[in-house]
C-alpha cells in the first residue's frame, strides 16, 4: 500500500473522521450540539483564510501566484460545463445544473485536510491557493444559474411551439413560475453568503497584519488548530454516516459520478498544473479544489436560486460520497500521482 496513505489513515483528525463513522454506524447517540459544530465550521474558516492572507502578505502576488489562481479559475469554469454535458443526459436538467455547481464549487475543509497533509509530509505550498479557493466559489455558482435559465426558456419555447401547433394550451410548470433568477441577485448571494464572507473577511485581515499578525493570533490559528480539525472531522462523520442511510434518490449512475468524477477533475487539474509549471504542492491542492464538491454554500444558493432541482440529490453526492473519497484516499492519490510525475 501507498506510504502516503497509510501516512493519512493514520493521522488523528482523519482517525476521528472513522470514529465518528463508526459511532453514527452503531446507531450511538453521540452527537456534537448544534451551536458548537457551527462554531467549530467558522473557527476553521477564520483559521485557514487568515494563514493564507498571511502566507500571501509575505510572497505577494507573483507570477507563480497570479498562474495558481488563474489555474484555479480555469478549473472552476470548466468543471461545471463538461459536468452538465454528461449529467444532462442521465437526470433532470435542473439537477445535473446543481450538481454541476456543486463539483465545480470546492470543499473547504477538504483543502483544509490536503493543506494538513502536505505539511505532515514537508511539501511546501503557496498561502494564495487559499486566494485560488475563495475565487472557485462563485463561477460555478454563476453558471449553474445560467444554465438553468436556458433549460427554463427551452422548455418554455417547446411549450409554446406545442401550443402554436394545436397540441394544447401552453402549461408553465408551478415549480418555473416567477422563478427568474438574475445574476446580480445570485451574485449578491454567494459573496455575502456568511461562510463566503467569512473566509474572505480572515484572508484580508491575514493580508493587511502580516508576521506580526500571525504572531498575536498564534495561540488561536496554530496551537489548537488540530484539534478543533478533529472535532469537526468527528462531527462530519457522524453526519456522513446519518446521509448515507438517506440517499434513495441516488442512481447508480450518479453514485458512480460522485467517485468517479473528482478523479477525473483531479487528473484536468493534475494536467493543466504540469503544463504551467506549478509546483508539487500548488498543484495538488489544485487538484484537490478541483476534486471537492461543494456542501454548504453551493447547496444553500441552489435552493433559492434552482428550485427544480432536489437538495437530496446534489447535498447527498458531495457530503456522503465525494467528501469521505476525498478525504481517505483521494488526497493521498492524487499527491502520489504528482509526486511520481514531479520527481
Amino acid at each position: 500500500m501507498d506510504l502516503s496513505l497509510i501516512n493519512n489513515l493514520v493521522d488523528p483528525a482523519i482517525l476521528f473522521f472513522f470514529f465518528g463513522l463508526l459511532a453514527a454506524g452503531v446507531k450511538s447517540n453521540l452527537e456534537i450540539p448544534a451551536p458548537i459544530a457551527k462554531f467549530f465550521s467558522l473557527y476553521l474558516l477564520i483559521a485557514i483564510g487568515f494563514k493564507g492572507g498571511v502566507a500571501l502578505a509575505a510572497s505577494g502576488f507573483t507570477t507563480t501566484a497570479l498562474i495558481g489562481i488563474g489555474a484555479a479559475l480555469i478549473m472552476a469554469v470548466l468543471v461545471p460545463a463538461y459536468s452538465f454535458m454528461i449529467l444532462r443526459k442521465r437526470t433532470n436538467p435542473y439537477n445535473a445544473a446543481a450538481i454541476a455547481a456543486t463539483y465545480g464549487s470546492i470543499s473547504a475543509v477538504t483543502f483544509i485536510a490536503a493543506q494538513q497533509f502536505l505539511t505532515k509530509n514537508e511539501v511546501d505550498f503557496g498561502g494564495y491557493m487559499t486566494v485560488a479557493m475563495v475565487m472557485m466559489e462563485s463561477p460555478a455558482i454563476i453558471m449553474a444559474v445560467l444554465l438553468a435559465t436556458l433549460v427554463r426558456k427551452k422548455q418554455l419555447q417547446e411549450q409554446a411551439a406545442l401550443a402554436g401547433n394545436g397540441s394544447g394550451p401552453t402549461i408553465i410548470p408551478a415549480n418555473t413560475q416567477g422563478n427568474q433568477v438574475s445574476v446580480k441577485e445570485v451574485l449578491h448571494e454567494a459573496f455575502t453568503d456568511g461562510a463566503h464572507l467569512l473566509l474572505i473577511g480572515s484572508l484580508v485581515i491575514g493580508y493587511i497584519t502580516g508576521e506580526a499578525g500571525k504572531e498575536m493570533m498564534a495561540p488561536f490559528t496554530a496551537e489548537i488548530f488540530k484539534g478543533i480539525l478533529a472535532f469537526f472531522l468527528l462531527e462530519m462523520g457522524l453526519l456522513v454516516a446519518r446521509q448515507l442511510r438517506q440517499t434513495q434518490e441516488l442512481s447508480k449512475f450518479l453514485m458512480g459520478f460522485a467517485l468517479i468524477m473528482p478523479m477525473f477533475n483531479a487528473g484536468v487539474a493534475i494536467g493543466l498544473g504540469y503544463l504551467f509549471g506549478m509546483s508539487m504542492g500548488d498543484t495538488v491542492l489544485l487538484a484537490v479544489l478541483a476534486a471537492s464538491g461543494s456542501y454548504i454554500v453551493v447547496p444553500a444558493i441552489c435552493r433559492y436560486a434552482i428550485p427544480e432541482a432536489k437538495p437530496g440529490v446534489y447535498f447527498s453526492m458531495s457530503l456522503a460520497f465525494t467528501f469521505p473519497f476525498n478525504i481517505v484516499i483521494g488526497i493521498p492519490l492524487y499527491y502520489g500521482v504528482i509526486n511520481m510525475l514531479w520527481n
